[in-house]
């Protein structure tokens, strides 16, 4: 539990969760480009998130694409369901 929430706790790692947990696949370079981060730093915070185990990558001739960890344990995925919501409901009270 403790590398999920140190995943959570940064908001670029939020925000890319935020895309993935749609359940699709992403690769690097659309969420490079959707959060505005360069490669080396959202490799970083992609490996994280994979080594918290809430991601799987694969990787596809030079990119690597991205995907919600559908073994993730139930609670664990609440967990993460839970915080985005509540990003998302905050940020829409702010503008």
């Amino acid at each position: 539990m403790q590398k999920i929430l140190t995943a959570l706790c940064d908001s670029t790692r939020r925000a890319a969760l935020a895309i993935l947990w749609d359940g699709g696949e992403h690769c690097v370079c659309e969420l490079m480009d959707r959060l505005g981060a360069s490669q080396s730093r959202m490799s970083r915070h992609m490996k994280v998130l994979r080594e918290a185990g809430l991601v799987l990558d694969r990787r596809d001739a030079q990119w690597v694409r991205y995907r919600r960890n559908p073994d993730l344990a139930p609670e664990f995925a609440a967990v993460v369901t839970a915080v985005l919501a509540a990003e998302h409901h905050t940020e829409l009270e702010t503008t």
